[in-house]
């Protein structure tokens, strides 16, 4: 197990609770997803996200677009009771 704090912290869009500043990681090994320990700019909680529910927020000088999940929604939140959860397909090699 690792932890590891990020400096500067990463505006981050955690799904179901909004958006926030992500200041650590913590990785448990090969067998889990990574942890995002994130402060969420709504509420001042602090919320431990699982790597498949955490995007990035949109970035023009990078050139990075809005997450699918923010985009899809027409009032641009990618948090709320219709956002559904996904399942990814694990592919595994011979």
């Amino acid at each position: 197990m690792s932890f590891e704090q990020l400096d500067p912290p990463l505006p981050v869009h955690v799904l179901d609770k909004g958006p926030g500043y992500a200041f650590a990681v913590i990785d448990y090994g090969q067998e889990h997803n990574l942890i995002w320990v994130t402060a969420i700019n709504d509420t001042g909680e602090i919320w431990c996200a699982p790597n498949p529910r955490v995007r990035l927020q949109a970035n023009w000088t990078m050139g990075r677009a809005k997450p699918p999940a923010v985009a899809a929604r027409a009032d641009g939140r990618c948090s709320g009771p219709d956002e559904p959860m996904l399942k990814a397909e694990v592919v595994k090699p011979n």
